[in-house]
């Protein structure tokens, strides 16, 4: 099979249909064997009724329902899962992505060897002040971070080898750092494509400004992980022993303070009247419990961690 498509939704039932045809015609008429995988993320409206009428007339329709909203990384984990295209493509189900842009993004992947390219949504129409402006600071600081010069992290659309998306493991809020796990797992052959962008037809975004807040928290956590996670001990127990050896020596030098001033007859000078005795303290209590942590880290990483963390009503 050429392509699996997948595509995360969430009262999306206005635009299903028009989104499925222009899919299907894009793909006939550039003869790509192709499978959709629609992933009902707690729809409230008449989505999922939409998917199994689609269903019983296009078998290469399938159809993931979840129990409740768990969000769009849960959504495409569930599809990855079961995708068997040679490539994967993600779209979001609004149709503010262009169906028409499946055929260069398999190509792309296919016979330039990439194994992500992602859609860079140059002009965009969204509103400016609350989407546009703090989507490029946000990009430009995902940039900075995780060392892969993408413009725009967000887009929706993308193309992914098989290979890839089978070796990743999305979880959280990191759908918009897939090109960044990807990375961190090797997979180093990551472009972008302009593609069109267009105003929403139907209903309402379900993504607010604070998706960009919790961007930036994802980001520190990707950060952290992608050069700390595997050796936890490494970043806590150096900064856990460094700090103990701070607050160890400056208690020692108060010890040997209090010695010295009893030798030479001084009485009444209490190691507890001093303030460096509480921040000696203070720093060996931190250093402790830093490096313990880095032990507790390196402990649970030995364990397979499970992101399945979903519940699924209905597969078809």
């Amino acid at each position: 099979m050429n392509l699996s498509i997948v595509i995360p939704l969430l009262n999306e039932e206005a635009s299903l249909e028009e989104l499925f045809s222009r899919i299907d015609n894009v793909c006939t008429t550039n003869n790509l064997s192709y499978e959709i995988w629609f992933v009902d993320d707690g729809s409230t409206d008449l989505s999922w009724n939409i998917i199994e009428n689609l269903k019983i007339q296009y078998p290469q329709i399938h159809g993931i329902k979840f129990s409740r909203n768990y969000g769009k990384s849960q959504a495409l984990h569930a599809a990855f899962e079961r995708a068997n295209g040679e490539v994967v493509i993600t779209m979001d189900a609004d149709l503010q992505d262009f169906p028409e842009e499946i055929p260069e993004l398999y190509n792309m992947v296919i016979e330039d060897n990439y194994d992500i390219v992602s859609g860079w949504k140059k002009k965009r129409f969204d509103n400016v002040m609350t989407k546009n402006v703090p989507s490029k600071l946000f990009n430009a600081a995902a940039r900075k971070v995780s060392g892969v010069y993408l413009h725009d992290f967000n887009c929706g659309l993308k193309a992914y080898k098989k290979q890839v998306v089978k070796s990743i493991d999305v979880y959280g809020d990191m759908h918009r750092y897939i090109p960044v796990l990807a990375a961190n797992a090797g997979f180093r052959r990551i472009t972008e494509k302009e593609v069109q962008h267009q105003a929403r037809p139907y209903g309402t975004s379900k993504f607010g400004t604070e998706r960009f807040i919790r961007g930036f928290l994802d980001l520190v956590t990707l950060w952290f992980v992608s050069r700390f996670g595997g050796r936890p001990m490494h970043f806590f127990g150096a900064v856990g022993t460094l700090m103990f050896i701070v607050g160890f020596l400056s208690a020692l030098w108060l010890g040997i303070s209090k010695l010295i001033d009893v030798s030479k007859g001084i009485y009444g000078h209490l190691i507890t009247s001093n303030p460096w005795f509480y921040i000696a303290l203070t720093m060996m209590i931190m250093g402790t419990l830093l490096f313990i942590a880095g032990f507790l880290g390196e402990m649970i990483i030995r364990t397979n961690r499970e992101h399945k963390n979903y519940n699924i009503d209905e597969v078809i």
